[in-house]
């Protein structure tokens, strides 16, 4: 690569691990269309990052830890079946080309955050007494909490398995972690407060990135010059992502990510 490509490298993992710490993935699927835009080849954009995603998204998902917002539960369901799929979908593009997979990346991102938006719009209007006077002063469990938050779950075990088995099979497909579609079904679905969300999301992604990266790497698809650059600015910012999340509020917290996402894949859809 050259000086100015490899800067642009860096600015995009930098920026790239700032918002997977804070919104719950991993990094990758906002990196691919980034680094496809600055002249990394298809396949280079979809995988490079996904080794760097593993560090980075276990340092923020610690963040997320040490505050509770881990449903452990979701997490062993979401890996178990989402690493036989991850391999499946990662297998399966020598047979699909990579310019096809982009594509599917920004449209999946931005149809995302229109649904986060529109369920953020429609709780807005008639919020409860309680949650609202718990943000105001601090406490209690937030917009869009239940009791589940701080203690055991009682998600339906089959609906957890379904999730999985999608997002690694997409997630192979396209190079990812997983996390820029857990974190969302994960709220969408299954119910889950937003932050325990994320870090749930977090948590699983460092561990679905890493079949999809074994896979990768022996199809030959990841740069690890790319690989390197982008890990380098990437996994500092990832902790301090995961950070800011915990302290701002949930309901803000939710119209950022809804928006960020929308923002980001019609934005690069409209310059393709």
């Amino acid at each position: 690569m050259t000086g100015v490509r490899t800067a642009l490298v860096m600015l995009i993992g930098a920026f790239t691990g700032f918002l997977g710490g804070m919104f719950g993935k991993g990094g990758s699927a906002i990196a691919t269309p980034l680094l496809h835009l600055v002249g990394i080849s298809s396949f280079a954009s979809l995988a490079s990052p996904l080794p760097a995603t593993i560090p980075s998204t276990l340092i923020a998902a610690y963040a997320y830890h040490r505050a509770d917002q881990v449903d452990r539960a979701v997490l062993r369901t979401t890996i178990v079946f989402g690493v036989p799929a991850t391999v499946i979908g990662a297998v399966a593009t020598q047979w699909i080309g990579g310019a096809s997979l982009i594509l599917v990346t920004d449209i999946i991102v931005g149809v995302l955050g229109i649904r986060i938006l529109a369920d953020h719009h429609a709780r807005t209007p008639a919020p409860a007494p309680a949650p609202v006077a718990a943000l105001a002063t601090g406490g209690g469990v937030g917009l869009g909490k239940t009791a589940t938050d701080a203690g055991t779950t009682g998600y339906d075990p089959t609906t957890v398995a379904a999730v999985a088995l999608a997002v690694g099979l997409v997630s192979g497909l396209l190079g990812n972690s997983g996390g820029f579609l857990l974190a969302p079904l994960f709220v969408t679905v299954l119910h889950i407060p937003l932050k325990r969300a994320l870090g749930t999301s977090l948590a699983a992604a460092a561990v679905l990135a890493v079949p999809g990266t074994i896979v990768h790497a022996a199809l030959g698809h990841i740069d690890w010059h790319v690989t390197l650059v982008f890990g380098l600015a990437s996994i500092p910012l990832s902790f301090f992502g995961a950070r800011l999340a915990l302290k701002t509020r949930t309901d803000h917290l939710e119209l950022v990510y809804g928006a960020a996402l929308v923002l980001l894949g019609g934005g690069l859809l409209l310059i393709r």
